[in-house]
């Protein structure tokens, strides 16, 4: 692993105070090297103020904090646009529910010595995605329907747990995508994909939050089907 790079970590919170903690304190426990981004909608839980406190412990951990609640794909687009501003290297985004393991950091850094952009995966072999129920069925299946639909050689399309080589993406900006809410995620790999940009997955196990509640809303999953549908419509014209 190359510690000479400039590495930002970067998610997203709103009402994570029960989970925020703990993953500052893992990222910088095994990767005091890096740098880490926070953007914060206003969480009425005062998520902002915990990240602040910590400031004091963490020289390279950084906040924004935004007056309301503005959405995961201008948060994403928004530390993105930070991540070259600041001339970092890599760009790691990741969930705040502790959903996804810090320690698989490793293997991304490693990865993007090679690779322009790539994705943790639970639906590859030695990934894992550990929800239960309805919500486990409509992530496997969802991302089944969408590789099938957009014809991408990609197994993972919904995870935020992704790595960009920004040195190698140039002049790729998260700021292309259209797609909004939760479709931008799927949207960036259409993106990625449509310029012919290597993706590499890479195994990973999703775990299910154990504080708060899934903050993903009924009508993001029709959002990403209208969205899916219009993307399969222009795929066939195309031909």
């Amino acid at each position: 692993m190359d510690n000479k790079k400039k590495i930002l970590i970067f998610t997203a919170t709103y009402n994570e105070k029960p989970n925020i903690e703990d993953l500052i304190f893992n990222i910088f426990k095994d990767y005091p090297f890096v740098h880490m981004l926070i953007i914060d909608d206003n969480s009425p839980d005062k998520t902002a103020n915990l990240v602040i406190n910590f400031q004091n412990r963490y020289n390279n951990l950084h906040l924004i904090k935004r007056d309301q609640k503005l959405g995961l794909d201008t948060a994403h687009k928004i530390a993105y646009d930070y991540a070259l501003e600041n001339n970092y290297d890599y760009f790691i985004s990741m969930d705040a529910d502790l959903s996804h393991d810090p320690k698989e950091i490793s293997n991304f850094l490693k990865n993007l010595e090679d690779y322009p952009f790539v994705i943790g995966s639970r639906y590859i072999s030695g990934g894992k995605c550990l929800m239960h129920g309805k919500r486990l069925y409509t992530s496997k299946y969802g991302n089944m329907l969408i590789k099938f639909l957009l014809g991408i050689n990609c197994n993972e399309y919904t995870t935020s747990y992704r790595g960009f080589n920004l040195n190698k993406l140039k002049p790729f900006k998260l700021s292309e995508v259209k797609s909004k809410g939760y479709s931008f995620f799927m949207g960036t790999i259409i993106e990625i994909n449509k310029r012919k940009i290597k993706i590499k997955e890479i195994p990973i196990i999703f775990k299910d939050r154990v504080y708060g509640l899934s903050k993903i809303p009924k009508i993001e999953i029709f959002r990403t089907l209208k969205n899916l549908l219009i993307y399969f419509i222009l795929r066939i014209c195309r031909k």
